[in-house]
Order: structure tokens, then sequence, then C-alpha cells
């Protein structure tokens, strides 16, 4: 790792962290929504400099880091609870969407099978990352790729505007408004980050919810890359190529929140890796509003958004329901 490389973008997405603390601080903002607002200013207003560059894109490494020492918050007693019916939510909203958007895009949009599969991971699991792994199984084009990677981007992008507001007017408990942006939001980031701009306790059910849907990857890639083998002449995945694609953060969230109920950390290491993720967070998610680029938003194929659209209003109205009628 060229640290000398790094450094400036490291420099500024810990002034932008620290930014957006003291104003938020200030103006009583939540300091999440406000670090990715940092960034996206910066990226579409001021301009990142190229230097700056390598280090902001260590943001995901961070969102990472973040999500692992969150484990330590979790009670594993009350996953345990509530952890049957959470899980068929999760698994019944992801083989939905994934197939409504398939449907979609084959049968009423007209779009290649490809780029309905790779929209279809993208919405179903876990946005952009999801895109990037089926378009290996499915031999999707650069072009391909990218369109559905802007498609992803650019409802990340609403979503993080919206569901805070959704959740202030229908007045969501913090449980079901975690778990509802979890099952339905695209990507890790967004999820952890309107989670928490609504209460703790929402962020880290969205997180959990999030990372269960995120686990499931290795089967969505696996499906496809057996199905495209068959139909299309698509190659099969080994066993490493399933590994590689494997969100390995989960488990280091699992084994975190399986030492903290053991209580085997004192209540000042609880404290200190709790304020450390708080600061991850907001170093993560100035980074992540440099990747929100109006330009590549405006790129985004009308018709795709419309077929992401129409399965996300689905999901997304369905899933609460059911999460209202639990809870």
């Amino acid at each position: 790792m060229n640290v000398s490389r790094l450094a400036p973008g490291l420099v500024a997405l810990c002034l932008g962290a620290i930014v957006a603390r003291v104003l938020a601080v200030s103006f009583g903002v939540n300091h999440l929504l406000l670090a990715i607002a940092l960034g996206f200013v910066a990226t579409n207003v001021v301009g990142i400099p190229d230097r700056l560059e390598p280090g902001i894109a260590t943001h995901k490494l961070w969102l990472g880091a973040g999500i692992v020492l969150m484990g330590v918050s979790i009670s594993l007693e009350t996953v345990l609870e509530v952890g049957g019916p959470i899980l068929v939510v999760v698994v019944g909203v992801t083989a939905g969407t994934l197939l409504v958007v398939e449907l979609l895009a084959r049968n009423v949009f007209g779009l290649t099978d490809r780029m309905g599969s790779l929209l279809a991971a993208g919405a179903s699991i876990c946005g952009v990352s999801a895109v990037v792994a089926v378009a290996g199984a499915v031999r999707a084009r650069e072009e391909q790729i990218a369109y559905a990677a802007a498609t992803v981007l650019l409802f990340d992008a609403i979503t993080i505007v919206v569901y805070p507001i959704i959740g202030d007017l229908l007045d969501l408990s913090s449980v079901v408004f975690g778990t509802w942006a979890g099952v339905t939001m695209f990507s890790t980031g967004p999820v952890v980050a309107v989670g928490f701009a609504h209460s703790d306790v929402a962020g880290q059910w969205a997180t959990m919810t999030k990372l269960s849907r995120n686990a499931l990857i290795g089967v969505v890639v696996l499906a496809y890359a057996s199905y495209y083998a068959r139909h299309v002449g698509g190659g099969r995945p080994s066993v490493r190529t399933l590994w590689d694609e494997f969100p390995k953060f989960v488990l280091g969230f699992l084994a975190l929140a399986l030492l903290a109920s053991a209580g085997v950390l004192s209540a000042g290491q609880l404290d200190s890796i709790e304020n450390a993720y708080n600061w991850l967070f907001v170093l993560a998610f100035v980074g992540l509003g440099t990747e929100i680029k109006l330009g590549d938003l405006r790129n985004t194929g009308v018709t795709p958004a419309l077929v992401v659209l129409v399965a996300f209003f689905l999901s997304s109205l369905a899933s609460l329901a059911v999460l209202l009628a639990l809870f």
C-alpha cells in the first residue's frame, strides 16, 4: 500500500468528517447525511483533484470496518427473538424484487437478458457490488454494466433523501424503519446512513437486515452463472470466485456481536469501539457523497430506470405493509 499516494485523500476525508460533525452540532442536522452532502458538493460543485481520488476511494474500506465494529452494539438475544420473521421478509423481498425486475425487463420493456439480470441483481441484493459480481457470471458488456450501475446510483441518491422523510411522515418505529430500509434500499452505505439518521436502533436493524441480503450474493451469482451456462454459454463460477464475491465484513460483524454478547468486552471498551465506528461511518459517507455524480445520473437510460422504479415501488410497499403487520 502506497501511503504517500493515499495520504492527501485520507486527509480530505478526515477534514470532511470533522466539518460534518461540527456543522451537525451547530445546525441540528444528522451528521451522516451531512457528510454525504459535503461529498456531493465537493465532487459536483468544487471538483475532486486527481491527487485526492486514491485516498477518497478507500471510503468503502472504512464503511466495512465500521460495520464490523458495530457488531458490539448488537443484542443477539433480540435478534434471535425476531430473527425468523425478519429472515423470511429478507428472502421474500429479495427473491420477489429479482423476479419482478427480470420479468419486467424481458417481457414488458424489451431489455436484453443480460441487462435485465444486472438490474435485478443490483436492485435485489447490494447495489453496484451485486451488478459487478453478476456481470462476470453473465458475461455482460461494459456498457451494460455502466448503465446498470448508473441506475442503481440514481436510486441510491433518491432514497437517501426520500426515506428519512417518509419515516418521519408515517412516524415509523425504529425497528420497522430500519428493517424496511434494509430490505428495500440498494447499496449498503445509503442503508446505514438513513438508518442512523432515524435513530441508533433503526441504524442497527437497517445494517443487520442489509447484511443478511448481502450474504445472498453468492447464491445469486451461482444461480445466474448456472443459468447462463446452460442457456447462453456463460462460464460456471469456481468456489474461489464465490468466496471472492462474498462480503467478508459480515463475518467480522458476527464475530464481534458474539464477543460482546458473551461479556468479553468491558463497558469502557464498548464505548471506545462505538465511538470508533461512528467516526468511521462519517469518513465513509463523505467518500460516498463523492460517488453521486450528476453527470452520471443524467446519462442513466430512461428504460432501465423505469424497470427498477416499478419493482422498487412494489417491493417497498409490500414489505412496509408486512413489517407494520409484524411490529
